[in-house]
């Protein structure tokens, strides 16, 4: 499996998925269809890397920003299948594949794994795309970030805080790749929470010169989440007393708090 991140607008990815075996390939979130396209007829010129076939589009939630592209990028392609949560049937342009929570999907020999995760909006979905012997990819939109989540549009705090529980669970060197080049804003706001957390330093210094370097941040495992991103360290003694939450408070409190602090943090 190959994953190739495309940056769309201002700080958005859009992502392009090739199964290696098949040369079938799928494309998350086009916010616009200029970025891919320019891209895809790339890989399509090129005498080794031609021969992908773009036969479908993933959704991860039906804001502009992340569906802005699709109509364009399968005309121009003739894409198929146009993949989003069932919830937002109406709000996803040109979708005709409907999913459910556990739902599997197929992109040749891949095999995807669908989990509705609302919270950020009430029909996000994380696409979990993997091949034995292979690292898992999962595209998780503007729900889990690299060292974040994302803001609570449609759902409630619990909703969000169970669909980042949701994806916690899955294995650690599942690959996390998300809607939105935030990383370095987020890791600034988690080391605030935990100033001694050494993982947050040295992963904020990583992705300082990545950056510096013009590339993406994305992916980290969700290993490195774990250690790092403050919404799935509500436990943290350190994350708790800088909130000013006590030892026995819940954890969803505790992520409550996080995130409204986030919401204004500077």
């Amino acid at each position: 499996m190959r994953v190739i991140p495309i940056p769309c607008l201002s700080d958005n990815y859009a992502y392009l998925v090739i199964c290696n075996e098949t040369r079938a390939a799928a494309v998350v979130d086009p916010s616009e269809a200029g970025p891919v396209i320019s891209l895809i007829e790339k890989i399509l010129s090129e005498k080794r890397g031609g021969g992908i076939t773009i036969q479908q589009i993933w959704a991860t939630h039906h804001h502009h920003d992340h569906v802005g592209g699709i109509e364009e990028l399968a005309k121009r392609f003739d894409v198929p299948e146009v993949f989003g949560y069932v919830s937002d049937q109406g709000r996803i342009p040109g979708q005709n594949r409907f999913l459910n929570n556990g739902d599997s999907i197929a992109l040749g020999k891949l095999r995807v794994d669908i989990t509705h995760i609302p919270g950020h909006t009430l029909g996000a979905v994380a696409y979990n795309a993997s091949r034995p012997g292979q690292d898992p990819a999962l595209f998780t939109g503007d729900t889990l970030f690299l060292g974040g989540c994302g803001r609570i549009f449609e759902g409630t705090p619990e909703m969000m805080f169970a669909s980042l529980e949701k994806l916690a669970a899955l294995p650690d060197e599942t690959r996390v790749y998300c809607g939105h080049e935030y990383t370095l804003s987020n890791l600034r706001f988690a080391a605030h929470l935990e100033p001694t957390n050494a993982n947050i330093q040295t992963l904020k210094d990583a992705a300082t010169r990545v950056r510096a370097e013009g590339r993406p941040t994305v992916p980290r495992t969700l290993g490195e989440e774990r250690l790092t991103n403050p919404f799935l360290r509500t436990q943290s003694s350190e994350l708790r007393a800088t909130l000013g939450m006590a030892e026995y408070d819940e954890d969803l409190a505790v992520f409550t708090v996080a995130r409204r602090a986030k919401d204004v943090f500077k």
